[in-house]
């Protein structure tokens, strides 16, 4: 299974069915109805991470959980359905962050980030600055009609093959990124182009010093 970042925030984006889907996990993340929030997630597994279309807070099931002083059990098949512990809210909080603020401290070590690969903050900020920055360069048009989140990138650090796709709709295809080095000499590689247009592709090199231009005019 691919792993995706989705950068939906606006219902109008999806198809009725679909913002259906993703408002039913929202609800019952919140109310924490947790066998129907592990039920729509084993139906629809990319939507783990996924938060309330039009919703302002950005909180995942994960997060709910965290807010709510959910068991521990919860929070671990959240997890163990690719739940990610460093996901942001709106305010820049971490799962683990909401838990401790509402003082639900049994949920701390379970939250708590593993990284299977190490970055500097300050390193892995500039470089998924440098990556937006070639984003709004291929998709600038398209931005202030679907209002799309950019990928955060501490969450590619938890994960084993540290890959992702970010779809981008009206794009028709998207940009698939990857970490291909850590440590202060982090590189990001994004590949982007659209399906239906021949010759669109392009590779950049993203580093903490900027973004290069690799290759382009494939696919």
């Amino acid at each position: 299974m691919n792993i995706v970042w989705d950068g939906i925030t606006r219902a109008e984006v999806l198809q009725e069915g679909e913002a259906k889907i993703r408002h039913a996990l929202a609800d019952a993340a919140k109310s924490s109805n947790w066998p129907r929030v592990f039920e729509l997630i084993a139906e629809h597994k990319k939507l783990v991470n996924t938060t309330r279309p039009g919703g302002s807070s950005l909180y995942a099931p994960l997060h709910q959980a965290a807010h709510g002083g959910a068991p521990v059990e919860v929070a671990q098949r959240l997890i163990g359905m690719l739940a990610w512990r460093t996901l942001q809210n709106t305010r820049g909080e971490r799962p683990i962050d909401v838990a401790e603020r509402h003082g639900h401290r049994h949920l701390l070590g379970v939250l708590a980030p593993e990284y299977k690969h190490h970055v500097p903050t300050g390193v892995l900020l500039k470089v998924q600055r440098h990556f937006h920055a070639v984003i709004r360069g291929r998709i600038d048009r398209l931005l202030p009609d679907h209002g799309l989140r950019l990928p955060e990138l501490e969450p590619l650090l938890e994960l084993d093959r540290p890959h992702m796709w970010f779809p981008v709709p009206g794009m028709h295809g998207g940009f698939n990124y990857r970490l291909e080095a850590a440590g202060v000499e982090a590189k990001l590689v994004s590949v982007s182009g659209c399906r239906v247009v021949e010759g669109s592709g392009q590779r950049h090199e993203i580093t903490s010093a900027g973004s290069q231009l690799v290759e382009e005019g494939f696919g």
